[in-house]
């Protein structure tokens, strides 16, 4: 049976009408195709930022950040892949130390709102749960260190995007 593309049909899918729907598809396509452009854009800064070289990286900071990685592995995957593990190591501490000192001369900071609004992002994506969400972040602190992490690395993305010069390429 063939469908028909009609009001009744856009309305069945949850917009007021087929206009409506073609907006909603419309933008929901462009969001998708910006947070893609974004993602490229984020892996070819922080690819950029490997490339800087640093001396130095002290022996505990890689140690510690090879125990991140490695967490859960078992021994023998970790001896056959020792090498890669380690400059995969290097390469997270360097990118860390960039953003990190990038952050600072550009006094980048993470408000309690801007936490406070992640949180509830984090809620709203699991209707029902946002109890069990709350006190997960109040009984674990590191957690939240990691949610403000993650939220200060965006805002010095952000930042380095704006300062950048872009090249437009046709796809």
């Amino acid at each position: 049976e063939e469908i028909k593309i009609d009001d009744n049909f856009a309305k069945n899918l949850g917009a007021k009408d087929l206009s409506n729907l073609k907006e909603l598809i419309t933008k929901q396509i462009k969001d998708e195709f910006k947070n893609s452009m974004d993602i490229i854009t984020k892996k070819q800064i922080l690819d950029q930022i490997q490339k800087y070289k640093i001396n130095e990286i002290p022996d505990n900071l890689i140690e510690s950040e090879l125990k991140i990685i490695t967490q859960g592995m078992k021994d023998e995957e970790i001896k056959k892949n020792k090498k890669s593990f380690k400059l995969e190591a290097e390469n997270r501490i360097k990118t860390g130390l960039f953003l990190s000192a990038f952050g600072e001369e550009k006094n980048i900071k993470v408000t309690d709102q801007e936490l406070n609004d992640e949180l509830r992002k984090q809620m709203s994506v699991m209707p029902g749960q946002e109890k069990i969400i709350q006190d997960y972040y109040q009984k674990n602190p590191s957690a939240l260190n990691s949610l403000r992490g993650n939220i200060y690395e965006e805002k010095i993305i952000s930042e380095i995007k704006k300062n950048a010069k872009s090249n437009k390429k046709e796809i």
